[in-house]
């Protein structure tokens, strides 16, 4: 069983972050001042899955829009990168997601790429 969801687009780029990080005395990292677009990195968005059974997270960042094929082409990537491994033996799998974005109720495309993806990998 896995539970997957996007999260909101993140600029890509040497940005202050409100986190902390240690560094040493008289040697700050240097981040740009603004958090403007930069043109040539652009943004990406985070789509992740997380194995409730395995308590294991993976996110797949990509440059897409959250979109039903970015989704599926995103559990299709966990399932060759982590889920084949770790369920030899499946015949299926439980997949929980919220209904925004790309895993709306009303997108078909979204549900028919699912079934075709089952239908090729397990």
């Amino acid at each position: 069983m896995i539970s997957v969801d996007a999260k909101k687009k993140e600029l890509v780029g040497n940005f202050a972050d409100k986190g902390r990080e240690w560094q040493k005395a008289k040697h700050p990292l240097e981040v740009e001042a603004y958090d403007f677009i930069d043109k040539e990195l652009g943004k990406v968005t985070p789509y992740g899955a997380y194995d409730i059974t395995h308590n294991l997270g993976w996110v797949n960042v990509g440059t897409d829009n959250d979109t039903a094929q970015f989704a599926v082409r995103s559990i299709q990537r966990w399932w060759e990168e982590l889920g084949e491994r770790m369920y030899p033996d499946a015949e299926e799998i439980l997949i929980m997601a919220d209904g925004g974005g790309s895993n709306g109720w009303r997108n078909r495309c979204q549900f028919n790429g699912l079934i075709f993806t089952a239908s090729g990998i397990i």
